[in-house]
């Protein structure tokens, strides 16, 4: 079992930058694949990026060049860097761990969900 607890969201302005943070409790954290996914009102869970345990790291098209994702073992913490903020940013982002394989860029890939933190970029 995996806990979740994400932090770091606010509002920024159009081209700034935010870092969330993912702490997480319980065993073998370094085995999991972690993830960033979002959510916008009234649209789909969407996948941002994703980390393994090799810190081997995949984006999706839309934060590629934007964004990065890093994990560091020693604090069992994920964090997602964000710079060039847009306001089609905006939305709760969710922190996700699971044992994926591949892209791992699908929710079914992933078991354990934090409960989210906003993010608002204003134009």
């Amino acid at each position: 079992q995996v806990q979740l607890v994400e932090s770091g969201g606010g509002l920024v302005q159009t081209g700034g930058s935010l870092r969330l943070s993912c702490a997480a409790s319980g065993r073998a954290f370094n085995s999991y694949f972690m993830a960033w996914f979002r959510q916008a009102p009234g649209k789909e869970r969407e996948f941002v990026a994703r980390i393994t345990w090799g810190r081997s790291t995949y984006y999706a098209e839309s934060v590629k060049g934007r964004f990065a994702i890093s994990r560091d073992n020693a604090k069992n913490t994920v964090y997602l860097q964000m710079n060039s903020l847009k306001p089609e940013d905006t939305a709760v982002y969710y922190c996700a761990a699971g044992r994926g394989s591949g892209t791992a860029s699908a929710p079914n890939d992933y078991n354990f969900w934090g409960q989210g933190t906003q993010v608002t970029v204003s134009s």
